[in-house]
């Protein structure tokens, strides 16, 4: 797997868009930390902290999907480097304001989470258009989801290492820059979504998809949750770096859980893995509510996170496949209408004088 990893990283363009990507999700990544690190700086509860973060994630919940679809509609850089300044722009508002006034707070929190740019979706999307074989594509994502870790985990130790307003100021920034790079590529300039019947929705008519999201949205849920209690847990606990030595061994965990899923191939039905990969992340995290020593929780959280990487990993392969589902068969109802309206056609040209309409169209 590391010779694929290689191979796939000395394709044109491969390690830019992987590498601006991660950079460009750098703020969402260390968000749930940094939000609960400067809301306490401040003077505020773990109550408002886990309020604050919980804005931040219904946030990302709502506006990804509609950016994402916006992105179908416009390319993504009239829209990824847009939402990220705008994501980037309710960062500095949230350090600059603090918690008082506390609505401001709260709309900074909507406005960097409702505009936090779906990199991530536009890299899957851009996958098949720069790797030469469909197969390259699974170990791409294979890789993003170990990647991510390895960002991820160095992020959570730069937040602890500034002061927390610097923290959300300097990572929000280099985001910023992050997207843009992915953006001035040529593959994401060039991109174009392919054709499909129009609809606001797009693919989250799929039932399949719905149900993954909401799937995630509680594994989402529960590392927000993680990051609250880790800040609390090392207030009681020493302080300094130990919120971020857990979050950290959480990544690494994640980092080792990913690289051992992309070291084979799997066979059988993804959607039935990813079942049992969650379930085994679910099981992962119970341990977590013992209250051990550093030491300990520090092994606890890096087992916890070890099926992380993976059931993302698959999940990506899930939603791909749903996609592909979804595309054939409206692709197959528009073939149905093409049909109908060529046997129409001749009928309705010598009544009317005219061509049909097609529906759709």
């Amino acid at each position: 797997m590391a010779t694929g990893y290689g191979e796939l990283l000395r394709t044109r363009y491969a390690a830019r868009l992987l590498t601006g990507t991660l950079v460009g999700r750098l703020p969402n990544a260390t968000a749930a930390l940094a939000i609960v690190l400067f809301t306490r700086s401040e003077g505020g509860s773990y109550a408002l902290a886990g309020a604050l973060s919980a804005v931040y994630g219904i946030g990302t919940a709502i506006g990804q999907p509609l950016l994402g679809r916006a992105v179908d509609l416009y390319g993504q850089p009239r829209v990824m480097l847009p939402a990220a300044v705008a994501s980037g722009l309710g960062m500095v508002l949230f350090a600059l304001v603090g918690l008082d006034p506390l609505p401001v707070a709260y709309a900074a929190m909507v406005l960097a989470w409702v505009c936090t740019p779906p990199l991530e979706g536009g890299l899957r999307a851009l996958w098949p258009h720069v790797l030469p074989r469909h197969e390259q594509v699974h170990t791409a994502y294979a890789l993003d989801a170990v990647a991510q870790e390895v960002m991820f985990s160095v992020g959570r130790l730069l937040v602890a290492a500034w002061s927390e307003a610097a923290a959300l100021l300097v990572i929000n920034v280099v985001g910023v820059l992050g997207a843009l790079w992915v953006v001035a590529s040529e593959p994401s300039r060039a991109w174009r979504s392919a054709p499909r019947e129009a609809h606001w929705l797009g693919a989250l008519r799929s039932p399949g998809i719905l149900v993954l999201i909401g799937s995630f949205l509680f594994v989402g849920l529960a590392l927000g949750s993680i990051a609250v209690v880790a800040v609390a847990y090392a207030d009681e606990h020493g302080g300094g770096m130990v919120s971020s030595y857990l979050l950290s061994a959480l990544g690494v965990g994640a980092l080792i859980g990913g690289v051992c899923y992309g070291a084979r191939t799997w066979s059988g039905e993804p959607d039935r893995l990813l079942l049992l990969l969650v379930a085994v992340l679910a099981v992962g995290y119970v341990p977590l509510v013992l209250v051990l020593g550093v030491v300990a929780m520090t092994v606890l959280a890096g087992v916890a996170g070890l099926f992380l990487a993976p059931a993302l990993a698959c999940a990506f392969v899930v939603v791909d496949r749903q996609g592909r589902r979804g595309a054939g068969r409206r692709t197959g109802r528009r073939g149905g209408r093409i049909r109908r309206a060529r046997r129409r056609g001749p009928r309705r040209a010598a009544g009317a004088g005219r061509l049909p309409t097609l529906p759709g169209w």
